[in-house]
């Protein structure tokens, strides 16, 4: 095993060469400096580029590439591998953390063909300026034969691009699954540990990347587990050599019913918005339903994320700014709105100064969510009595919603 040790200020840089199973080889990097992910996603631990050598008796194949600033390291290392030719590039999915070093590999391996599906094509002969007669279009559950082994390759839409597809090594029955049960992880050693730690970073790659997909994650899970594959090898994070720790906590997370727990994101400029979602949570902890409470403003937008994966209800509070709910208050709407959780109730509260639209903007934004939405409640400075026989009312609802649903 030939290994590139780049140092950073959090810890290495791992560019590794390592064999997994009889000529397939884990060639990718740990990216320990990366902080934040598309411009959107906060890095914990930064992350992987996970791409797998398979050298069969008659061609070899290399199954997703690098992320485009990496490339250059990324050739070194499979030429100090010796390796000295590949004739297939698989490209399961368009996006440039798999796909960016195709151009530069076909420069190197002149004789090398993209092997992909149509969506991908489309996206690489665009975003990457891939010429088209170097690319080889497959279909679902097409195969490709290196000689004593066999690719096949599984069209997998919505987890999360609509180009993604899945690589089964047929002989060796291992599934290379792209993004999908994937995790923003670095590690030492490519196979997980099923760590909390862990368990931990892939719940909130789940929450930030996979939960719009919910659908298609349930869909996807149940399909690996009857193929009961020996290894399951993402894009980023590490390999599953127990397919069933990764496969367990999607099936939860991807789940129709939620957990008792009611989240609660808010903004409060002045204090009277926090007093409504504090008596709130204190109400409902003593009925017995879990809460978890964030400032919007302050706190771990990811934490908020991994929260929605399992709640049943939200309680968004909100200052007012000018004639309307406060930005981070309609962000959260927003990411709500996108991400699509499985909560079935919401409730909406907050405080205002002078009037105006509290709660128009941000009914909006969760509107496509199918919420049983319970009558909002805005208050014209501090609380009063009667405002709090409100909250206690909002809080019953809440409460009935979960006995309903069994969680209390």
């Amino acid at each position: 095993m030939f290994v590139i040790k780049l140092m950073s200020g959090k810890g290495e840089n791992v560019m590794q060469f390592k064999e997994i199973k009889n000529n397939i080889y884990y060639c990718g990097l740990n990216d320990c400096e990366r902080t934040i992910f598309d411009e959107l996603i906060p890095l914990e631990h930064g992350t992987s580029y996970n791409s797998y050598l398979v050298k069969g008796s008659e061609k070899v194949a290399v199954i997703d590439t690098m992320y485009p600033p990496k490339t250059e390291e990324y050739i070194d290392n499979l030429v100090k591998n010796n390796v000295t030719r590949i004739d297939y590039i698989i490209a399961n999915h368009g996006e440039q953390d798999h796909s960016g070093s195709i151009p530069a590999l076909l420069e190197k391996f002149p004789e090398a063909v993209v092997v992909t599906n149509s969506k991908v094509r489309d996206n690489i002969v665009e975003m990457l300026l891939v010429p088209e007669n170097r690319i080889k279009v497959i279909t679902n559950n097409e195969e490709l034969s290196l000689g004593d082994k066999t690719l096949r390759f599984i069209l997998a839409p919505g987890v999360h691009w609509p180009d993604t597809m899945f690589t089964y090594l047929v002989e060796d029955n291992l599934l290379c699954t792209c993004d999908f049960l994937g995790a923003h992880y670095t590690f030492d050693d490519i196979f997980a540990n099923n760590s909390k730690e862990l368990e931990h970073s892939a719940k909130r790659y789940y929450a930030e990347i996979m939960m719009p997909f919910r659908t298609m994650c349930k869909k996807y899970t149940q399909m690996i587990r009857e193929m009961k594959p020996e290894m399951i090898l993402p894009s980023h994070g590490p390999i599953y050599k127990d397919p069933d720790f990764i496969l367990d906590l999607y099936a939860d997370w991807a789940a129709d019913e939620g957990k008792n727990l009611v989240v609660l994101p808010y903004v409060s400029m002045y204090g009277s918005t926090e007093e409504m979602i504090n008596y709130i949570q204190d109400k409902l902890n003593s009925k017995g339903v879990q809460t978890l409470k964030y400032d919007i403003v302050r706190d771990d937008l990811g934490d908020l994320a991994m929260a929605l994966v399992d709640a049943t209800s939200i309680v968004l509070g909100t200052s007012m700014v000018l004639a309307g709910s406060h930005p981070a208050a309609v962000n959260i709407a927003y990411l709500a709105g996108v991400l699509k959780p499985k909560a079935k109730c919401a409730a909406l509260v907050g405080s205002y100064g002078w009037g105006g639209k509290l709660f128009d903007m941000i009914a909006q934004m969760l509107s496509g969510l199918k919420l049983d939405v319970i009558e909002p409640l805005q208050v014209k400075g501090k609380l009063k009595s009667d405002d709090y026989k409100k909250l206690d009312k909002i809080v019953e609802q809440i409460y009935e919603k979960h006995k309903l649903l069994g969680l209390v």
